[in-house]
C-alpha cells in the first residue's frame, strides 16, 4: 500500500479551504429573514472597511522557503517532496514578488522550512546553517532591497554555534531574529544547555519565533500514532502531529515552560513570537491564568499572565477568523499582534483582502498590518 494514496498538495489544500467552504455554505441555511438582513447589512459595513483600508501596507511577518537539499533532508516521502515543490517554497524571485505586489504586502520575514537544519549535528548542521543563511541574505535580500528581511536559521544541536550564527546573521547581513521549529531532539528552549542562545538573543535585541515541529518518537508514538484495521494511517498521523492539531498543543506547552522555568526573569528582555493567532493561547488564557497563578506565585518574579504580555508578540499566520483576532485582542494588546500569512502555505491576498475587511480602529490596524513589526524589528515599510 502506498504511504499516501492522495496526493499532499490536494489534501493540505482541502484542509486549508475547508472552514471558509464550510462558512460559506452556511450562511443562509436554516436562517430567518431578519438574520438573513443583518448578515446583509454586517457584509455592507464590511466592505465600507475594506474600501477605507484599501491603502494599508503589510509587512508579513511568517513566510516561509525551501531549497531542494532542504527538501531532501526533511520531506517524509516522494509525495511530499512532489507537494513541496508544488507549492512554491522555494521561489523566491519574480513569481513570489508578483504574489506579493497582488496582494499588498510590502515586505516578507523569510523563515525556512520546518524544522530547517536544527536536528542536524555538528559541523554539518553549523555549515548548512551559515549556507542558507547567505543564501537568502546574498540572494532574495540583495535582489529586492527591502522586499525581504528574514530570520536565521540555526543549528541547534550547537547552542554555542547557534548564538554565534545568530549574532553574525544580524551583525553582517541585518536579519531581524530566528526561527526555532519545536523539539530540539528532546527538549525544549528552556532547557539549561540554551541559555547561550536565549543570553545572546536577549544582548541583540532579536525576537525568537517559536514555530511548531514534529514531535521526537516516543512523544508521536504515545499521542498521535493510531491504528485502525486495514487502513494506512501514516499520513493521517502525521498531520494530526502537525498542522491539524498537535503543532498548537505543542507551541503553548513551550510557552509555558519558558515561564514557569523562570526563563524570562533570568532575561526579562527576551523576546518571542508565535504565529496562528496564538496557537489556542486565548482560548485557554483565562483557565492558565485562573489555574496556575497561586502554583507559580513563589517561583516567578511576576504574575504569570504577565509574561504573555512582556516577553511574546502574536501573529495572524494564516487564521483569518474575525472572532479568533477578536479573541486575541481581549487578553493581548494590539501593541503585540502582527500580520502574518504563512505562505505559501496560506494565501497572501486572502490574507490582505480578509485584514483590510476587519471591523477595528484604523490605528489598531495600522499597529498590526506594519507598525507593530516595525517597532519589534527596526525596520521601515
Amino acid at each position: 500500500m502506498k504511504l499516501i494514496e492522495k496526493p499532499l498538495a490536494s489534501l493540505t489544500m482541502e484542509r486549508r479551504s475547508f472552514l471558509t467552504g464550510a462558512a460559506a455554505l452556511g450562511v443562509g441555511a436554516g436562517l430567518a429573514a431578519p438574520a438573513i438582513v443583518s448578515r446583509a447589512a454586517a457584509a455592507t459595513q464590511t466592505s465600507v472597511i475594506a474600501l477605507r483600508d484599501q491603502d494599508l501596507p503589510f509587512i508579513a511577518t511568517e513566510e516561509t522557503y525551501t531549497t531542494e537539499e532542504l527538501i531532501a533532508l526533511n520531506a517524509i516521502n516522494d509525495e511530499h517532496v512532489k507537494y513541496l515543490r508544488e507549492t512554491g517554497l522555494a521561489e523566491l524571485g519574480p513569481g513570489r514578488i508578483g504574489a506579493m505586489d497582488a496582494a499588498g504586502i510590502n515586505v516578507q520575514i523569510l523563515s525556512a522550512h520546518t524544522p530547517g537544519v536544527q536536528n542536524v549535528p555538528g559541523e554539518e548542521g553549523i555549515d548548512f546553517a551559515y549556507r542558507l543563511n547567505k543564501m537568502i541574505a546574498d540572494g532574495p535580500m540583495a535582489a529586492y532591497p527591502g522586499r525581504y528581511q528574514a530570520y536565521a536559521t540555526l543549528p541547534l544541536q550547537d547552542p554555542e554555534a547557534s548564538a554565534d550564527e545568530l549574532e553574525r546573521a544580524v551583525r553582517e547581513d541585518g536579519f531581524v531574529g530566528a526561527m526555532t521549529n519545536g523539539f530540539i531532539g528532546n527538549k525544549f528552549l528552556d532547557h539549561p544547555d540554551f541559555e547561550p542562545l536565549l543570553a545572546r538573543a536577549e544582548a541583540l535585541d532579536v525576537p525568537i519565533y517559536l514555530h511548531p515541529g514534529f514531535p521526537p518518537k516516543d512523544v508521536f508514538d504515545i499521542y498521535y500514532k493510531t491504528m485502525r484495521q486495514g487502513y494506512d494511517q501514516e499520513f493521517q498521523n502525521y498531520i494530526f502531529s502537525g498542522s491539524g492539531y498537535g503543532w498548537h498543543q505543542e507551541v503553548i506547552t513551550q510557552c509555558l515552560r519558558l515561564i514557569i522555568t523562570g526563563t524570562f526573569d533570568r532575561f526579562p528582555n527576551l523576546q518571542m513570537i508565535i504565529g496562528h493567532m496564538g496557537e489556542g493561547l486565548p482560548f485557554y488564557y483565562e483557565r492558565i491564568v485562573g489555574d496556575m497563578s497561586e502554583s507559580t506565585e513563589d517561583s516567578l518574579d511576576k504574575p504569570i499572565g504577565q509574561y504573555f504580555s512582556d516577553n511574546f508578540w502574536y501573529t495572524t499566520s494564516a487564521f483569518f477568523q474575525d472572532e479568533l483576532l477578536h479573541l486575541l485582542l481581549r487578553y493581548i494588546s494590539v501593541d503585540r499582534v502582527m500580520f502574518a500569512t504563512d505562505y505559501p502555505f496560506a494565501d497572501m491576498k486572502q490574507g490582505t483582502d480578509w485584514f483590510r475587511a476587519v471591523d477595528l480602529p484604523r490605528e489598531a490596524k495600522e499597529k498590526i498590518a506594519f507598525r507593530n513589526a516595525e517597532k519589534l524589528f527596526g525596520i521601515k515599510v
